[in-house]
């Protein structure tokens, strides 16, 4: 089963630049974001990030940002609770919570 979260709503930023390559964020990963390509990870499915944090929390470069816990992997939550279709709120306040 693939998950779908919102589309291009994701709080993930990745500085490839700082990147070494250990793959730690591969291993962490839930929804396989990431891949080693290169000797340099990158981004492949950022629409399947859940904003859990994990890869950042892991990477020794901190070439990874997230807002862990927030934004739409909150709302999707909470949708799922309520029965509902997950929003977070962003585009009725003019808010940047999901990046």
């Amino acid at each position: 089963m693939v998950h779908r979260y919102l589309k291009n709503v994701v709080s993930l930023s990745f500085d490839r630049e700082k990147c070494t390559g250990c793959g730690k964020c591969t291993e962490v990963c839930p929804h396989s974001v990431f891949e080693v390509l290169n000797r340099k990870a990158e981004i492949v499915k950022r629409d399947l990030c859940m904003e859990c944090g994990a890869c950042a929390l892991n990477c020794p470069a901190e070439a990874i940002k997230v807002n862990a816990g927030v934004g739409c992997a909150a709302a999707i939550i909470w949708g799922w609770f309520n029965g509902k279709e997950p929003t977070c709120g962003c585009s009725e306040t003019g808010d940047a919570c999901c990046g």
